[in-house]
């Protein structure tokens, strides 16, 4: 479990193909924090450190988990926010994240809002996801409100802490994200459709 806060960026510095698998190494300020088996999201990817050195680590994502995110997308010298896994005990600053992202989604566009930004971003509908207007959505592992919820799109307003401090910067229109809608949110349009 996750908090959508991101701790820190990594740079990805090498991928390697395996079969249907892909092996992503990554440098980042945490990597001497880290430990084989930990589990560390990557853009709201729950990934679990396969191997160590001084100063990167890898992770392994595998065909469904390429099939259902961006990182089939990436490139290597790519930035991707990281977090490692929430404490039991500490403070849930963001809201509750699994990790296991729900689909992709587009960036329709980005405004600029002196001194704050908003992204709009599009998804397919039809894969039953809902956001909810001032509900929680994660955004490549970024905990945010949504603002101006549509059937198939959202906006999200970013304030200069977060586009300084995570990929945010990097996003513009026709950038392929990460969605993982809020768990508590899936939950209540589950239960509208079995009552339907």
């Amino acid at each position: 479990m996750f908090t959508g806060i991101v701790e820190t960026l990594g740079t990805i510095r090498e991928l390697r193909k395996d079969n249907d698998n892909l092996h992503i190494t990554i440098h980042s300020s945490l990597t001497p924090e880290l430990k084989i088996d930990q589990s560390v999201s990557h853009n709201g990817v729950c990934l679990t450190v396969v191997s160590l050195t001084e100063e990167t680590y890898t992770v392994t994502a595998i065909r469904e988990t390429l099939e259902k995110t961006n990182l089939g997308l990436w490139k290597e010298g790519e930035i991707v926010n990281l977090e490692r896994g929430m404490k039991l005990g500490d403070r849930l600053d963001g809201h509750i994240v699994q990790g296991h992202v729900d689909q992709t989604g587009i960036c329709k566009s980005v405004e600029e809002a002196n001194g704050s930004w908003y992204y709009t971003f599009e998804y397919d509908r039809n894969l039953s996801n809902i956001t909810i207007e001032k509900g929680s959505i994660t955004v490549n592992g970024v905990s945010l409100t949504v603002v101006n919820s549509k059937p198939n799109e959202f906006s999200v307003a970013i304030i200069p802490y977060t586009h300084e401090h995570t990929n945010f910067k990097h996003i513009k229109a026709g950038t392929v994200i990460n969605l993982e809608f809020d768990v508590i949110g899936k939950y209540v349009s589950r239960i509208h459709e079995l009552r339907n």
